[in-house]
């Protein structure tokens, strides 16, 4: 597009989260760039970003297990993502790639979830009444009718009424993606267009599509090491702290310069003619602290992580570069906890099981739609860690409502300990009998996340860059926080798409870029929505 020879290009890629290593992995798929020449700069020590799954940073190492969060992929919507892992060579199979690894993990292990919300009396709902109103069912069209202009920066309840917000449909889509009243409504259509084939679906989540194992050692370790067998340049523990740009929108603008915070390299990097430089902006993880069974997990107001500060930077250096204040700038509308159960045994998962009627692996999301701190899990398949010792087990859940005062436990989940917040979920599924055996045999690590779902945030054109601003001749921006019409954010395609556009773009690939996908022009998928929503 640029006239970029691929092959003498240098890739200069800022942050080794998923959006970075799928650049780098179009780049050499499809690009054709030598693997040598191109360079992941990350300031951590290790990759995958918010895609993390390990032991507990605040544990002793072969201890306890944690994921921050946890992600459900599907078919149809994970197109983008699905053909970068379908050439990558599977964890334990190198026969295998990773997409069909995950096609044969489903294909026995299948998610039909029994047991998706729960009242305070530990009773399973009939979740399958989705139970709008009719004026609920007209607020629904009136939003997906409307362009994102003319929705602009308006929140979720400025287009419902309140009684939309007690529906099972709610309480369902509330906990599934992570939405929030206050959030966007502009997200929320989009959501509803690239998710509308889960309605009919969405009281067992049938659609949902599951990794081996979480998705660090699912996807990030696979790709990673597939990314270093080629030849890439990974240096972990390399801040970049700036970058100079020249030239205008309209005559064409260039990176010229990225400023390095290492004392183990230059502290610039000159980009010449055939560099192209590509900047992850944003992070919802940033700043995210841990806590364990008699402790609790801070929270950080004060962005003290850098997960922030570069696109602060950068944002400085032209006005459509985005406004980065829009999403880090309420803490309080944004910030959730989640918690990682290691298990000595599986006295707790036999009775979710038996309780749930759903073998680990194939629930779903169970949330307490009636408790004070809004709490959900979810069960996974085992082991959900590559390395995890025999007899010892793992779920996740998390807490929506964390400056609420819990149930069982008369204190806010954000002053509780990883002991009590086990104890509100034990109670919780009414397992009261077995407490002093679980809370025996457990460690709990919990995670304070201040910008979990900061890419919800009400925004306004412009509040995100484009992954390729005007004039932009030998960089993208890629992650949560750019603009790619009619996707979602929050989800792993949404990161492998803006890469695979930057990629294809500046090196001028002549490759499909897989649609997306749009249930709504399906006939038959909008009238099982329709009939879902009617039901």
């Amino acid at each position: 597009m640029h006239n970029i020879n691929p092959a003498s290009a240098h890739l200069w890629i800022v942050g080794g989260g998923i959006a970075g290593m799928a650049a780098a992995a179009f780049a050499i798929r499809d690009g054709k760039v030598p693997a040598a020449n191109i360079h992941i700069l990350e300031e951590l020590g290790l990759p995958g970003g918010a895609l993390d799954g390990g032991h507990a940073p605040n544990q002793p190492p072969a201890h306890a297990w944690v994921t921050r969060g946890g992600r459900m992929l599907t078919d149809e919507t994970y197109l983008c993502m699905w053909d970068l892992f379908d050439t990558i060579p599977s964890l334990e199979d190198a026969t295998l790639s990773v997409r069909e690894e995950c096609r044969q993990f489903n294909s026995h292990v299948q998610t039909n979830a029994k047991a998706r919300l729960i009242n305070a009396d530990h009773e399973i709902v009939d979740a399958g009444k989705l139970g709008f109103s009719m004026r609920n069912r007209a607020q629904m069209l009136r939003l997906l009718a409307l362009g994102e202009a003319q929705i602009g920066s308006r929140r979720i309840d400025e287009f419902f009424d309140e009684d939309f917000f007690t529906t099972n449909f709610w309480r369902m889509w509330r906990t599934t993606f992570a939405f929030q009243k206050w959030h966007s409504a502009a997200e929320l259509r989009r959501y509803f267009l690239r998710f509308v084939q889960e309605f009919p679906r969405i009281h067992t989540l049938a659609g949902v599509k599951r990794t081996k194992y979480n998705q660090y050692d699912s996807l990030v370790v696979p790709l990673q090491r597939w990314l270093v067998a080629q030849g890439v340049d990974v240096r972990f523990g390399t801040r970049v702290i700036d970058a100079d740009f020249t030239g205008s929108a309209d005559e064409g603008r260039r990176a010229t310069c990225l400023h390095i915070d290492n004392a183990q390299s230059p502290a610039q990097i000159a980009l010449g003619a055939n560099d192209l430089a590509f900047f992850t902006l944003g992070s919802i993880t940033a700043d995210a602290r841990y806590g364990g069974n008699d402790d609790v997990p801070e929270l950080v107001r004060d962005r003290r992580d850098h997960g922030w500060s570069l696109w602060e930077k950068i944002a400085q250096k032209a006005p459509d570069f985005g406004r980065p204040a829009a999403f880090y700038g309420n803490i309080d509308e944004h910030k959730w906890e989640s918690f990682t159960l290691t298990m000595r045994d599986d006295a707790l998962l036999n009775r979710i099981a038996a309780y749930s009627g759903n073998e680990p692996g194939t629930g779903a999301l169970m949330t307490w739609h009636e408790s004070g701190w809004h709490l959900s899990i979810v069960v996974p398949h085992q082991p959900h860690f590559a390395d995890l010792p025999k007899d010892t087990f793992t779920l996740w859940g998390y807490g929506f409502q964390i400056d609420k005062v819990g149930d069982y436990v008369r204190k806010s989940m954000s002053q509780a300990t990883g002991k009590e917040i086990l104890t509100e979920l034990v109670h919780h599924l009414g397992f009261d009998d077995i407490l002093d055996h679980v809370l025996a045999t457990t460690d709990v690590t919990t995670v304070m996340l201040p910008y979990a779902s900061a890419l919800f945030a009400c925004r306004a054109p412009g509040d995100r860059p484009l992954v390729l601003p005007k004039g932009a001749e030998n960089f993208a921006f890629l992650g949560q926080f750019v603009e790619l019409e009619d996707d979602v954010v929050f989800t792993v395609e949404y990161s492998v798409r803006c890469a695979m556009v930057a990629v294809y773009q500046l090196l001028g690939v002549n490759r499909a870029i897989p649609d997306i996908y749009n249930g709504m022009l399906d006939p038959k998928v909008g009238l099982q929505a329709l009939e879902a929503a009617f039901h």
